[in-house]
């Protein structure tokens, strides 16, 4: 669905669920370089049990048009902006990777926004290595093998897919191939620059959920439980075996613990 957000044209996906003005409300955001396409499973379900569903394109992204983000702050300005656009008076934000980071800093600056957040593949401070920066400054495929190698665990990276006739690593790798020039890059700045996310996430008054692959190598399982105990009321979902890439890596599993949270 297309709407207008701050004047650019923005795309989200409703999980093919029509809206309906008494039912609760969840919104997915995803990760750096990508766009909603990875929230299809959970999108679908929850849209096929009476939830509003807004899984967004960012600004830049995907389908949607308009100025790329370049900090958390932004990114979250822009959600709350969005939320009074689309007119969504609470609702449960689950978000992966810089979408976590996002999902942080929402719930602690728009608190009244928020019913409860489901952080996935989370880290904060959230550190991107030198290589990789200056890889997806200058553009080079080299990023997009970085990220897509680093995020699937050993058995991700052997091709496996729990879903018949798809292969994680390829997957992964042409959805970064999609998304336009300076638009990884611009996210992983925005990840590594943010830097007051402990301080954010001490002030959380809402129930929380972290989910942890302990195979994750772009975001520590020690530093996303650290994320997990800083939070006042939050719990954590262990997947083992599972690496960053958790929501293609195990699906099923993600899924079950966002039923609890949403």
């Amino acid at each position: 669905m297309y709407v207008n957000i701050a004047n650019q044209k923005t795309f989200f996906s409703t999980g093919s669920g029509s809206h309906k003005a008494d039912s609760h409300s969840v919104i997915f955001l995803h990760g750096a370089g990508v766009d909603h396409t990875i929230w299809v499973l959970a999108s679908r379900y929850f849209a096929r049990h009476n939830f509003n569903v807004f899984a967004f394109d960012f600004p830049g992204h995907g389908r949607s048009k308009g100025e790329l983000c370049q900090s958390i702050d932004q990114f979250s300005d822009w959600l709350d902006c969005a939320a009074s656009e689309l007119n969504i008076q609470k609702a449960a934000i689950v978000g992966h990777s810089m979408g976590s980071l996002v999902a942080l800093n929402f719930a602690a600056r728009y608190p009244e926004r928020v019913r409860s957040i489901g952080l996935l593949g989370t880290s904060t401070p959230m550190p991107v290595s030198e290589q990789l920066l200056d890889a997806s400054r200058a553009n080079h495929h080299d990023a997009i093998d970085m990220t897509n190698t680093w995020s699937h665990s050993n058995f991700g990276q052997i091709g496996g897919n729990e879903s018949p006739g798809l292969v994680m690593t390829m997957s992964g790798q042409r959805l970064l191939e999609r998304s336009e020039d300076n638009v990884l890059y611009t996210d992983l700045n925005a990840c590594n620059n943010f830097s007051n996310g402990a301080e954010l996430a001490a002030s959380i008054t809402c129930e929380s959920l972290v989910v942890v692959g302990d195979k994750d190598k772009m975001t520590a399982p020690i530093s996303a439980l650290k994320v997990a105990e800083t939070i006042p009321k939050s719990r954590t979902t262990l997947l083992k075996n599972c690496g960053h890439s958790m929501i293609s890596e195990q699906p099923n599993a993600v899924l079950d613990a966002l039923i609890t949270i949403v």
